[in-house]
C-alpha cells in the first residue's frame, strides 16, 4: 500500500483554510473508508474530514487548535507494516512541497443581484460549461450561502446557481402573501431574468417545497427535481424549530434552535450564530419569517403542495437525513423507493455529507441530461 495523505478539504468557493477542531481517531488506530477522521471548522461552519482509504492513521501532523491552509497535510494514512521512517520521509517531502508551491487562490465569485417584479433577488453564479445548468434553493431561514460545499463541487460542465429566495439573505424581504406558489413564481420570473429555458432544480426543506410548485406550475422549464429533506417530501417542519428560529434574539437562544439542524449539533458554530443572529435584525426579516410560517409552511400548505406530486412528469431525487430532526423522515413505506436516506445526517446533509450528497444529484442530473 502507498501512502495516502489526509488534507485539508476545500469547503466552499471562498475557503482558504480551516481549524483543526477535534480528532476522532488516534494514531495507530484503523480507519475506513467514509469514517470520520476529524473536524475542521470553517469561517462559517464545522465540517467532518472523512477517511477516503482504508488504513492505519499512522501521522497526525496538526494539533488540536492549529490552522491550516486549504491542502495542507493533517495526517497520513498507510499500512501498519510501512516503516516510521517511510512515514516521516513521507511528510517531510509533503510538507517541503506544499511550502514551494505558489499557490494561486481563486477568487471567489462574487454574488448579483437583479429586479424581478420589483423586488431584488440575489443570486450566485458558478459557470461551469453548456450542459442544462442547475439552480439551489434554500430552505426557512437560509440564504446561497447554504450551498456553499455543493455549488463548485456541481458545477461539472454545467452552470450553477443559487439564489436567496424573497424574505431571506441579500433579496428584499417582502414576501407577498409568503405562498410557496409567490415564491415559485418568483423563481420562475428569476429564471427569465438569467434566460434560463430549462434548468434541474434542487430545493432543500421549504426550498423543496417551492421546488415542486415551480415543477408542478413550469413542468418544462425544470428537466429534474431533487429534495433535500423537502417540505412536501417528509413531515411538517419542527414548529420548535422555526418558531424558536423567528423568537431568538440572542445567541444563548439560537444555539439550541440550531443545533437542531444537524446530527452533531457541534456544527452549530459560534460564527453561524452571529451570522444568523445578524440577518435576523435586518428590518423587514422577522415579519417576512412569521408570514412564511403562517402560510407557506401552514400545514394545509404542506399537505397541498405534497399533493403536487403526483402530476409531476419530471425524474425526481428524494434525499433525507436519517437525524432529521426539522422534517420528520417518512419511513421506507412513505417515501419513493428509490430515495437516499443518509446516515449520521440531520436536517443539512448538503453539509454535513456534501460528498455523498454531491456524487447523488451530480450522477442523477447526468441520467436526465
Amino acid at each position: 500500500m502507498t501512502l495516502h495523505a489526509i488534507t485539508v478539504p476545500k469547503w466552499g468557493l471562498a475557503m482558504e483554510e480551516g481549524t483543526l477542531a477535534t480528532w476522532h481517531v488516534a494514531e495507530g488506530a484503523s480507519v475506513a473508508v467514509g469514517d470520520q477522521i476529524a473536524d475542521i471548522e470553517t469561517s462559517k461552519i464545522a465540517n467532518v474530514v472523512e477517511a477516503q482509504v482504508a488504513g492505519v492513521l499512522r501521522r497526525q501532523c496538526a494539533a488540536d487548535g492549529d490552522v491550516k491552509m486549504v491542502g495542507a497535510l493533517i495526517a497520513v494514512v498507510a499500512d501498519a507494516g510501512e516503516s516510521d521512517a517511510d512515514v516521516d520521509a513521507f511528510v517531510a517531502e509533503y510538507e517541503a512541497r506544499f511550502a514551494s508551491e505558489d499557490r494561486q487562490i481563486d477568487a471567489a465569485p462574487k454574488s448579483e443581484t437583479v429586479d424581478v417584479a420589483g423586488r431584488t433577488i440575489r443570486f450566485l453564479h458558478v459557470p461551469g460549461g453548456d450542459a442544462v445548468p442547475v439552480v439551489l434553493i434554500h430552505g426557512f431561514g437560509g440564504d446561497h450561502l447554504n450551498w456553499m460545499f455543493n455549488q463548485a463541487a456541481l458545477a461539472e460542465g454545467r452552470s450553477v446557481y443559487a439564489l436567496d429566495l424573497p424574505g431571506h439573505g441579500g433579496s428584499s424581504k417582502d414576501v407577498g402573501p409568503a405562498s410557496l406558489g409567490f415564491l415559485a413564481d418568483t423563481v420562475a420570473a428569476w429564471l427569465d431574468t438569467q434566460n434560463l429555458a430549462a434548468v434541474h432544480v434542487v430545493g432543500h426543506s421549504m426550498g423543496a417545497g417551492v421546488a415542486l410548485a415551480l415543477a408542478a406550475a413550469h413542468p418544462v422549464r425544470v428537466r429534474s427535481l431533487t429534495a433535500l429533506c423537502g417540505v412536501g417530501f417528509g413531515g411538517a417542519l419542527n414548529p420548535d424549530y422555526v418558531n424558536g428560529f423567528v423568537a431568538a434574539q440572542k445567541r444563548k437562544d439560537l444555539k439550541p434552535v440550531a443545533e437542531l439542524l444537524f446530527a452533531n449539533a457541534d456544527l452549530a458554530t459560534r460564527e453561524m450564530l452571529d451570522d444568523l443572529i445578524a440577518y435576523k435584525r435586518i428590518d423587514g426579516v422577522e415579519a417576512a419569517l412569521r408570514q412564511l410560517i403562517d402560510n407557506a409552511l401552514s400545514a394545509d400548505a404542506v399537505t397541498a403542495v405534497s399533493a403536487l406530486r403526483t402530476g409531476l412528469t419530471m425524474p425526481v431525487l428524494a434525499i433525507y437525513g436519517a437525524a432529521d430532526q426539522v422534517v420528520r423522515t417518512p419511513g421506507a413505506d412513505a417515501r419513493p423507493a428509490d430515495a437516499l436516506v443518509i446516515a449520521n445526517a440531520g436536517h443539512m446533509p448538503h453539509l454535513e455529507a456534501a460528498d455523498t450528497v454531491n456524487a447523488a444529484i451530480l450522477r442523477f442530473i447526468a441520467a436526465q441530461d
